[in-house]
């Protein structure tokens, strides 16, 4: 990718991460999954993204700029995260993550199908802006975060596809919204370099603060629900294990 300029590569690493999104919800409505399997990977993909904001997001922002900004803006994306995750729940996208019958239909909770969308791709964002703003310094993107959100990716497409059929959500609905949000993960990781890389190193560790912050509370409010109702006992070491492989690819790259 040496050839590309630097934004359009940041795009394609967004772009890869966003795919698996799609790629899980494929599994999810098309296959019949186990409950307690998705669980499972539901869970290994929140140690995956817990390990990739210790080792790599949140020490990558006080490398840059301080522990104030750092701390300033960690606080600051999960209080965004919070508000704008109460206000879709309102609207019908609580459950957007969640694999069984909890997802409300359209006929339920009209708006819903909207929401759920929205939802989707707020809980994206945050991660494809992360991917861009980790290559503004020496322009080489930051291997263990994209693998870390591609993983994850994973399951919290395929979890929410299952829940959205279950739903009756058309395939069109399903598969459009994972594409729309695939496409803007890119655009999201493009903007996260391009805007961010002419200002300053606390602006730039306050943002990617705030990107780490608002996915913690992406996990504990959709992601680690979902695996804890399903997988119980098993949730904790399957947790461990996506959290200590990350970290070692977090070493090695």
């Amino acid at each position: 990718m040496d050839s590309f300029p630097t934004w359009t590569v940041a795009g394609l690493w967004g772009l890869l991460s966003g795919t698996a999104l799609v790629i899980g919800a494929s599994i999810g409505y098309f296959s019949k999954v186990p409950q307690r399997t998705i669980a499972l990977i539901m869970a290994f993909g929140a140690g995956v993204l817990i390990s990739a904001l210790s080792f790599e997001l949140v020490n990558e922002a006080y490398k840059q700029g301080s522990f104030i900004s750092t701390a300033t803006g960690f606080i600051s994306g999960g209080i965004i995260y919070t508000i704008a995750n109460f206000i879709l729940s309102r609207s019908g996208a609580k459950h957007r993550k969640r694999s069984q019958n909890q997802q409300p239909s359209e006929n339920e909770d009209e708006g819903s199908g909207l929401a759920i969308a929205v939802g989707a791709l707020l809980d994206g964002i945050p991660e494809a802006i992360a991917i861009g703003l980790s290559m503004i310094e020496g322009g080489a993107v930051s291997f263990a975060t994209v693998i870390a959100i591609f993983i994850s990716n994973l399951p919290e497409g395929l979890s929410s596809a299952s829940g959205m059929k279950k739903a009756g959500r058309s395939k069109t609905f399903v598969f459009g919204t994972w594409v729309a949000i695939a496409l803007l993960t890119a655009a999201s990781a493009i903007c996260g370099y391009t805007i961010f890389s002419h200002f300053s190193q606390e602006v730039i560790s306050a943002t990617l603060a705030i990107a780490a912050g608002a996915i913690l509370c992406m996990l504990v409010d959709t992601m680690i629900p979902e695996a804890f109702e399903n997988g119980h006992d098993w949730v904790g070491i399957v947790t461990v294990t996506g959290f200590l492989i990350a970290s070692m690819l977090s070493k090695i790259s």
